[in-house]
C-alpha cells in the first residue's frame, strides 16, 4: 500500500506540474494531494502546520489563477470579446500547437476579440498584451507553488 501510495503521490507531482501549464489539470491542488499520499506513505513526514499551510496556499493560488486575468482584463478595460477571445485562443492553440500555442492563442484571441468589439488597433494590442501578461503571470505563480511542493515530496521521499 505505501508503495502505491508513493508511486500515486509521484504521479500527481509530474501531474501538478504539467497543470500548471495545460489548463485541464488544476495544477497545485495535484501537487498537494501528493504531499497528502506522502504524509499517508511515509508516516506523517510533514507536520500539521506544514499541510495547513501548503492547503492555504494552494486555495490562494488557485482563486488568484482564476482571478488574476479578470482582473488585469477588467483593470485595463478588455471587453467581454477581448475575454472571451483569449479563452478561445488558448484552447485552440492548446489543441493546434500545445503547450505553447495556448499562450500566443490568448495573446491573438484577445486581440482578435478585442477589433471584433470595434476597438481601434493600438488598444486591441494593449488589450492583448495585458490579458497575456495577467495569464502569463497567474501560470509563474501556480507553477513557483507546484515546484515548492514537488521539492518537499522529493525531500521528504528520501
Amino acid at each position: 500500500m505505501e508503495y502505491v501510495l508513493i508511486v500515486l503521490g509521484g504521479l500527481c507531482t509530474l501531474a501538478g506540474i504539467i497543470g500548471c501549464i495545460l489548463p485541464a489539470l488544476p495544477g497545485p491542488p495535484l501537487s498537494y494531494i501528493a504531499l497528502i499520499f506522502l504524509q499517508i506513505a511515509k508516516d506523517h513526514p510533514f507536520s500539521t502546520f506544514f499541510l495547513i499551510l501548503f492547503g492555504i496556499l494552494t486555495v490562494i493560488v488557485t482563486v488568484v489563477d482564476y482571478i488574476l486575468p479578470i482582473l488585469g482584463a477588467k483593470w485595463y478595460g478588455v471587453s467581454k470579446y477581448g475575454i472571451w477571445g483569449s479563452v478561445i485562443g488558448m484552447v485552440l492553440g492548446l489543441l493546434f500547437l500545445p503547450p505553447f500555442g495556448m499562450i500566443i492563442g490568448i495573446l491573438l484571441g484577445a486581440i482578435i476579440g478585442e477589433l471584433y468589439a470595434g476597438k481601434e488597433k493600438s488598444k486591441a494590442l494593449k488589450a492583448g498584451v495585458v490579458t497575456f501578461v495577467a495569464n502569463v503571470a497567474a501560470m509563474v505563480i501556480k507553477l513557483s507553488l507546484s515546484i515548492v511542493m514537488a521539492f518537499y515530496f522529493i525531500i521528504k521521499l528520501f
